[in-house]
Parts: C-alpha cells; sequence; structure tokens
C-alpha cells in the first residue's frame, strides 16, 4: 500500500509504504535531505550505495541519477520525510549570508549526516505537519521549515556550504564511461545530456562518434542484450528486470525483446 503526502508541492514530501519498494528514481534534479521515520532506506548510485534508518538523515546531492529500496523493518511500516533544496532559495540564502559560491564541490555526493539536539529537534518538528497533512501547513511556515534545515546543516557539518550553494554546470565528463553505467536508467535523452555536461546538440555529436549510433537507438540495443545476458546466464525472471534496465512496460520489453531476438523473453526461459 502506498500512501504520499505532498505538503508543500515540490518542497516538502512524506511518503509512506508498507511492504519493500524498489524505485528507478532516475534523475535527481535538486539537493535532497532525506529524514528517516521508520523502516531502511537504500541509496544506490553508480559511484555509492548508502543505508539508513529511522532517526537518520541524508542528504543527496543533485543531478544524480540513483535508484531508492524502501524497506518496512520487523514490527514497522516504512515512513520518510523529503525536503527539496532548489537551487532559488539556495541562491536566495547565498545572496543573504554574502556566501561565496564560486567553489565547486568536489566531496561525496550523498552524505549521512550525524544526529544532534538541534537536528533531532528539527526532525520531530517536522513530524506533526506530516502525520497531520489535512491541516494545511502554509506555504511561508514550510519555506522557514526548509530554510531551518539548511542553517542545521551548514551548523552541523560547515564543509556542506560548497555541496549546497555549488552552482556550476556539470563538468563535460567521459560520455561512454557514464553511458555504459547509467544506461539502465529510464530518464530522457536530454537529462543524460545534461549530467555529462553537454548540450542536447552536443551530447548527440559526441555519442555519434563514440557509439556510432544515435542515444536513443544505442539505448535499446544495451538495454535489450543485457536483459537477455540477465535472462540466459543469471536465470532472472522477465518481470524482474524490465523496470531495472529502463523499460516502463512488461509488454513494451517483451515486444522489443521479441522483435530483436526473434524470440519473446517466456521463450528463451524455456530453452535453457
Amino acid at each position: 500500500m502506498t500512501n504520499p503526502t505532498e505538503i508543500i508541492p515540490g518542497v516538502i514530501f512524506y511518503s509512506y509504504f508498507s511492504a519493500q519498494r524498489k524505485e528507478k528514481v532516475g534523475f535527481f534534479e535538486h539537493s535532497t535531505l532525506v529524514l528517516q521515520v521508520s523502516g531502511q532506506f537504500t541509496l544506490e548510485t553508480t559511484s555509492q550505495k548508502v543505508s539508513m534508518k529511522g532517526g537518520q538523515m541524508l542528504l543527496i546531492r543533485k543531478n544524480q541519477l540513483g535508484e531508492i529500496t524502501k524497506t518496512p523493518l520487523e514490527g514497522q511500516d516504512y515512513q520518510t520525510i523529503i525536503i527539496c533544496l532548489k537551487d532559488d532559495l539556495l541562491r536566495q540564502v547565498a545572496l543573504e549570508q554574502q556566501i561565496d559560491t564560486r567553489r565547486k564541490y568536489t566531496g561525496s555526493s550523498n552524505v549521512l549526516i550525524p544526529e544532534n539536539d538541534f537536528l533531532h529537534g528539527f526532525f520531530q518538528s517536522i513530524i506533526p505537519y506530516v502525520r497531520h497533512s489535512d491541516e494545511k501547513i502554509t506555504r511561508d511556515m514550510g519555506m522557514l521549515k526548509v530554510r531551518e534545515a539548511v542553517q542545521l546543516l551548514l551548523y552541523t557539518l560547515p564543509e556542506l556550504k560548497d555541496f549546497l550553494f555549488d552552482f556550476s554546470e556539470p563538468y563535460k565528463m567521459d560520455l561512454e564511461k557514464f553511458m555504459l553505467g547509467n544506461f539502465h536508467f529510464n530518464v530522457p535523452v536530454e537529462k543524460f545530456a545534461q549530467l555529462t555536461g553537454r548540450s542536447l546538440a552536443g551530447f548527440k555529436r559526441d555519442f555519434q562518434k563514440v557509439f556510432n549510433m544515435s542515444p536513443r537507438h544505442w539505448l535499446q540495443e544495451k538495454r535489450l542484450t543485457e536483459a537477455r545476458h540477465l535472462i540466459e546466464n543469471k536465470q532472472r525472471k522477465p518481470s524482474s528486470i524490465y523496470l531495472e534496465l529502463g523499460f516502463e512496460s512488461l509488454s513494451h520489453f517483451s515486444h522489443s525483446f521479441k522483435k530483436k531476438f526473434g524470440k519473446a523473453p517466456t521463450e528463451v526461459i524455456s530453452t535453457l
């Protein structure tokens, strides 16, 4: 069962799950603070795997692709609070406090935040709002909570200043390495371009040079080839892999697989 609540549209979210759920989150456009109320939250990117349980906080950096696994623990449901730290608010804070934003952040992309009395109090102050979402919190009060979160993060880990206030564009990275590590994420080509530090036109041009085909064609071929490998060599079921390989539906995956290999995924399984 799923019961997500959007306390302030685009800013503060509350989610609840009573069974394990794995999500191909895809693209984190904004830096995000996750407050874990109960259960276990696991984020996996190409470079990191981070888990936390009730009472812990995780700061996720913007411009990332990642997969989240949400797991209720014995005797408790899964509950989490998500605070979106958008650049427009962070720019306001930087201007008000005259924070230098010229330094580029080079540290970890996902940071577990150590608990202290101030953060614990903040954590507790958010919970009543999300548990009584029918009593609508005003946007102004919600934005004050987001500002409070930023101040407490800086107090707890001053080095997060560069994390939060780095407004530079992603640098132009190795396209082949990035795509081979992230092809399974179901995000638009425009997002892949952004994450590799390119315009859409530049991305398509460089992609053609590296892979000798268009991004959409390569993504389809790569995902289907990986699917066949998982089915034939790992004995994975089609129903368990189509989402993690970036396909939106099992029927679309099966149709594409048969078109490329001449057999439906289930027919490949039956011959093993």
